[in-house]
C-alpha cells in the first residue's frame, strides 16, 4: 500500500536486499535423517510481487527519524542543537540527512530571530537600518564547521555502501551462476542438496545490492530455486513437513501482527512491522491452496499499521496547516494596523503592547508546511519592520515636542518647590492645585526623563499637603477622642473584679491590647493618662499577684503592637531587637566578671561572707534579666515572622 505523503520515498516492506531467507545446515547424511531442517523457497505471485514493489511503498527509518526531530527541534536552544549536532556528526553512519537538516533549520530560525530582535532594538532606540549590522555569532562558525564535516564524512560513507553493493551484486550472481550449474548437474544427490544449501546460506549472508538490479536478482534466484526443487524431486514427505513447519511460523508471524494493532505507539509498531516483515521473507512457503488465505491475512494485518502510521504522519501534517493558519492570521493583524489613527504616544504603546503580544504567540505556534515556512516567515518578519518603522519615524517627530514639554514641567518642578515651604495654607493650596491642573495639560516627555521629573514634582507637592495635614483643625477632634476612650478603658481596668484569677488576668490583657490599638491623644495631655494607665494596671497586677518579670513581659508584648504599626514598623522591631542583643551580650560579659570574680572570695575572708552574698545576688538578678531579654527577643520574632 502506498503512503500518501510527498516526502515518502521508501518501501512499507523491505526488499530481497535487505531480506533474508531462513535455512538450515545441509544434511550430512540423506535427506530422509534431516526432514524437519529442509526449508524450500517457493513462493506464489502474490508474493513475489509484493517483494518487488516493496522498496517503493514504505517510508524507510530515515524518513520517520527525520519526522520526528523536525517535531522536537523547535523546543532546542542553540547551545542544545550545536551539542545535538556534534553528537549526530561524530555518529555520521547513524545519523540521517533529515534529522541534520532539522537541527540546521532549527538554528538558523532562532538565529534570525535573535538577529531581527537586535535590528528592532536598534531602530527603536532612533538608529537606522542601513547602519545596522549584525553582530557575530560564535555558534553559527560552529555549526557551518559541523555540517562540512557531516557531508564529507557522508560522502565518505555513501562512497563505501555503493562499492560494498557493487561487490555484493558481483557475489550473487556468482551464486546464481552456481546455482544452474546445480540443476545441470548429474551428481550424487546428497552432494547436490548440500551443495544448495551452502548457496542458500552465502546469499543470505550477502546484503544490500544496487537498487536497480534487487528484482532482477530476486526472481532469478527464485526461478533457479524452485527449478532445482522441481529437478531433484524432493521427497513429498519432507516437502510437506517444511510446508506445516512454515505454515506454525507465518501464522505465528499473522497474530503477531495482528496483535500490534493495538500498539499505542504508532512508530514502535511500524519499526516491529519491518522486523516482521524480514522474518516473514526468510521462512519458506506453505502449501499451495495455503498461500494466498495466509499471505492476504499477512497483508491485511500490516495495511492497518501501515494506514496509523500514515495517519499518524498526515496529522502532523494537518497540525502543520493549522500552524500556517494561525501564522497567516498574526501577518494580516500586523498588516492591517491602522497607522494614521495612532496619533499619541499613548495609542503607539498600546498598540506596541499588540505587536509585542503578537510576536511572542508567534514563538509559540510551531512549524508550518515545509514548502511555506520560511515564506511566512518572511512575511511576518516584513510586516513587523514595517510597523516598528513607523513607529520610529512617529517617536522621530515628536522628539522636540517632547523636550518642549520636559521644559515646561521642569518649569512647574521649579514653582512647586518654591512654594512647598509656605505656610500660607489656603493661598498657597490653591497655587498648588492650579500647578497641578496645568501639569496634566502638559504631553508627555521622553520615558528617560518621565519618571524623574514626575518624582521631582509630586514630591514638592507631597511635602506642602503633609505639612498642611499636620496643622488641620480635624487632627485635634482626633486626639481628644481618643483621650475619651483612653479615660473610658482605665475606668474599666479599675472596675476588674473577677475572682477568678485566669479570667481576670485575661481580660486586663485585652483591655491592654485595647489601649495600644487607640491612637494618639494631645500632647499636653499624653504624660498624664499614660500615668493613669498604668497606676490601674499595676493595681490589678499586684491585686492578682503577677511577677514582676510576667508584668514586664506584658507590657512589652503590648507596646510591641504598638511599634509594628505604620510604615516603619519592621524598622523598628528590628531596631529594638538590635539593642536587646546588645543588653543581653553586655550583660553576659558581666555575669562572666562576676562568676570570676566570686571565685577569688572565701567565707574565711575578713568580711568575705558578705560580699560573696552580695555578689551571688547580682549574680541571680542578671540571670533574671537575661532570661527576660531572651523572652522579649522571642516575641520580636514571632511578630517579625
Amino acid at each position: 500500500m502506498r503512503l500518501n505523503m510527498k516526502d515518502t520515498h521508501e518501501a512499507n516492506l523491505p526488499t530481497e536486499e535487505n531480506g533474508k531467507l531462513e535455512e538450515t545446515k545441509a544434511p550430512e547424511t540423506t535427506p530422509e535423517n534431516t526432514a524437519e531442517e529442509v526449508v524450500t523457497n517457493e513462493t506464489t505471485d502474490a508474493e513475489v510481487a509484493a517483494e518487488e514493489t516493496s522498496e517503493a511503498e514504505v517510508k524507510t527509518d530515515e524518513v520517520a527519524a527525520g519526522e520526528e526531530t523536525v517535531a522536537t527541534t523547535g523546543k532546542l536552544s542553540k547551545e542544545e542543537i550545536l551539542e545535538k549536532l556534534t553528537g549526530l556528526v561524530g555518529a555520521a553512519a547513524d545519523a540521517t540527512r533529515n534529522e541534520v537538516e532539522a537541527l540546521k533549520q532549527a538554528y538558523y530560525k532562532i538565529h534570525r530571530s535573535e538577529v531581527d530582535e537586535l535590528k528592532k532594538a536598534f531602530l527603536t532606540a532612533g538608529g537606522e537600518e542601513k547602519d545596522f549590522v549584525a553582530p557575530e555569532d560564535e555558534t553559527e562558525s560552529k555549526i557551518k564547521e559541523l555540517l562540512n564535516v557531516y557531508k564529507e564524512k557522508r560522502a565518505a560513507i555513501l562512497a563505501e555502501e555503493e562499492r560494498v553493493k557493487a561487490a555484493n551484486y558481483a557475489l550473487k550472481l556468482q551464486l546464481i551462476d552456481q546455482l544452474k550449474a546445480l540443476i545441470e548437474s548429474q551428481e550424487d544427490f546428497n552432494k547436490l542438496y548440500n551443495d544448495f544449501k551452502d548457496i542458500q546460506q552465502r546469499w543470505k549472508e550477502v546484503k544490500a545490492v544496487p537498487q536497480e538490479h534487487v528484482s532482477e536478482l530476486w526472481k532469478n534466484y527464485q526461478t533457479y530455486s524452485e527449478m532445482f526443487y522441481d529437478i531433484i524431486k524432493i521427497n513429498n514427505q519432507f516437502r510437506d513437513y517444511d510446508f506445516k513447519k512454515n505454515l506454525e511460523m507465518k501464522t505465528a508471524l499473522c497474530e503477531t501482527v495482528e496483535k500490534l494493532q493495538t500498539e499505542p505507539d504508532v512508530i514502535s509498531a511500524f519499526h516491529q512491522l519491518q522486523k516482521l516483515h524480514q522474518q516473514w521473507r526468510e521462512i519458506g512457503p506453505v502449501a499451495k491452496e495455503l498461500r494466498e488465505d495466509l499471505w492476504s491475512r499477512f497483508k491485511a494485518a500490516s495495511t492497518i499499521i501501515n494506514k496509523r502510521h500514515q495517519e499518524h504522519f498526515e496529522g502532523l501534517k494537518a497540525k502543520e496547516q493549522e500552524n500556517l493558519e494561525a501564522k497567516t492570521a498574526i501577518c494580516e493583524q500586523i498588516e492591517n494596523i491602522d497607522f494614521p489613527a495612532l496619533k499619541s504616544f499613548k495609542d503607539w504603546e498600546e498598540k506596541n503592547k499588540e505587536v509585542i503580544a503578537l510576536q511572542d504567540k508567534w514563538k509559540t505556534i510551531g512549524f508550518a508546511p515545509k514548502k511555506s515556512n520560511v515564506k511566512i516567515f518572511e512575511r511576518f518578519r516584513a510586516a513587523c519592520d514595517v510597523y516598528f518603522n513607523r513607529k520610529s519615524e512617529f517617536y522621530k517627530n515628536i522628539k522636540d515636542e517632547m523636550e518642549k514639554n520636559l521644559a515646561l514641567k521642569k518649569a512647574l518642578c521649579e514653582k512647586a518647590e518654591a512654594l512647598k515651604d509656605s505656610t500660607d495654607w489656603k493661598s498657597t493650596t490653591e497655587k498648588m492645585i492650579a500647578l497641578q491642573k496645568e501639569w496634566k495639560t502638559i504631553g508627555s516627555v521622553a520615558r528617560k526623563h518621565s519618571d524623574a521629573v514626575w518624582k521631582r514634582f509630586i514630591t514638592a507637592c507631597d511635602y506642602f499637603f503633609e505639612q498642611k495635614n499636620k496643622n488641620v483643625s480635624s487632627q485635634k477632634s482626633v486626639e481628644q477622642t481618643n483621650l475619651a476612650a483612653k479615660k473610658t478603658l482605665i475606668e474599666k481596668i479599675n472596675t476588674i473584679d473577677e475572682a477568678d484569677h485566669d479570667e481576670a488576668l485575661a481580660t486586663l490583657k485585652g483591655y491592654m491590647t485595647e489601649w495600644n490599638a487607640i491612637g494618639h491623644v494631645p500632647f499636653k495631655e499624653k504624660d498624664k493618662i499614660y500615668k493613669e494607665y498604668h497606676e490601674a494596671v499595676d493595681k490589678q497586677f499586684d491585686r492578682l499577684k503577677v511577677d514582676q518579670n510576667d508584668r514586664k513581659m506584658q507590657t512589652f508584648r503590648n507596646s510591641l503592637s504598638d511599634m509594628s504599626n505604620g510604615e516603619r514598623g519592621k524598622g523598628k522591631l528590628y531596631g529594638e531587637r538590635e539593642k536587646l542583643m546588645r543588653m543581653y551580650e553586655r550583660m553576659k560579659n558581666e555575669l562572666q566578671t562576676y562568676e570570676n570574680n566570686i571565685g577569688f572570695l572565701s567565707i574565711s575572708s575578713k568580711g568575705g561572707g558578705g560580699l560573696l552574698k552580695e555578689m551571688e545576688r547580682k549574680i541571680d538578678k542578671l540571670k533574671d534579666e537575661m532570661a527576660l531579654i531572651i523572652k522579649k527577643i522571642d516575641a520580636i520574632d514571632e511578630n517579625l515572622e
